[in-house]
């Protein structure tokens, strides 16, 4: 028997079959097993043949009962019980409230085991094609167009690959405003990873956003990995600088205007933000 405390178990992104045996050992031996949905669980527990040991409990843990139930799987780890907490889909504390579980549980004095397996942020990235030695993930974008492009603005100096999960029906919009914050950045958008219809697609963001306008919302879950930005150069004459600030500022505030013009050129911040403040002033003053 593992010994008593908390196990963070990946689950199937998509086949079933992508789950380790020493996460369906641990299933079979857990005392409580945590999950968002049980009937996804169950599922998933069931096309193994994984019976749960007598007495066992199946629970939820999610947003929106996290406060309520965390204190009671604490106490069951301190009766020497196994609790085993599950994703409906990938790693645990993946965007998803259990971050808090294992806070409580070290502050507790328990035990915390990571049971590695299927994630799709990672597997998004190996597909990608995009640089993997250094990325950064970022999580859901926000759902309002003014939220998601300040969000952008503030990933756009960072030196990696970005990862970011997003709904299939704001796909074609956040394409879009990710090109107008980032630049034509080369992109890939993953959706059904693992499964029969997995897809990915590799363009640059602007392109990106024109298929999917004119496709539609596709299916599925949507994973959108995006590259670096440039590394800085010092080939953008004056000339140049200006016209993309012109054009931005025609579209944009001045916030977001030198944040597109910073990720597409890989100037420095300060010198686009001086240039753009210029612009503004001769505009005002003519």
């Amino acid at each position: 028997m593992p010994a008593s405390g908390l196990y963070l178990v990946a689950t199937p992104i998509g086949n079933l079959a992508d789950i380790s045996l020493r996460a369906l050992d641990l299933l079979s031996k857990a005392d409580v097993i945590a999950c968002e949905d049980t009937r996804v669980t169950r599922r998933l527990l069931s096309a193994h043949g994984v019976h749960a040991r007598r007495g066992a409990r199946l629970t939820t843990y999610h947003e929106h009962n996290a406060e309520r139930v965390r204190p009671w799987l604490i106490e069951q780890m301190k009766y020497g019980k196994v609790v085993v907490l599950v994703a409906d889909a990938g790693t645990p504390l993946i965007s998803d409230p259990g971050y808090k579980l294992v806070e409580a549980a070290t502050a507790a004095g328990q035990t915390v085991t990571a049971v590695p397996g299927a994630s799709a942020a990672l597997a998004a990235l190996l597909v990608s094609g995009l640089p993997s030695d250094r990325f950064f993930f970022a999580g859901f974008l926000p759902a309002k167009t003014s939220a998601r492009r300040k969000f952008l603005a503030e990933l756009a100096p960072v030196p990696a690959t970005l990862i970011v999960f997003e709904s299939a029906r704001r796909l074609a919009a956040s394409l879009a405003d990710m090109a107008a914050t980032l630049g034509p950045r080369p992109a890939a958008v993953a959706r059904e990873l693992t499964k029969m219809h997995e897809e990915v697609r590799r363009d640059p963001l602007d392109v990106l956003a024109a298929h999917y306008r004119a496709a539609g919302s596709p299916r599925g879950e949507v994973v959108i990995v995006i590259g670096p930005p440039a590394k800085k150069t010092a080939q953008i004459d004056t000339d140049d600088l200006d016209a993309r600030l012109r054009q931005a500022l025609a579209k944009t505030s001045l916030r977001e205007a030198v944040a597109m013009v910073t990720a597409a050129t890989g100037l420095s911040r300060q010198r686009v933000y001086a240039r753009a403040l210029e612009l503004r002033h001769r505009n005002e003053a003519s």
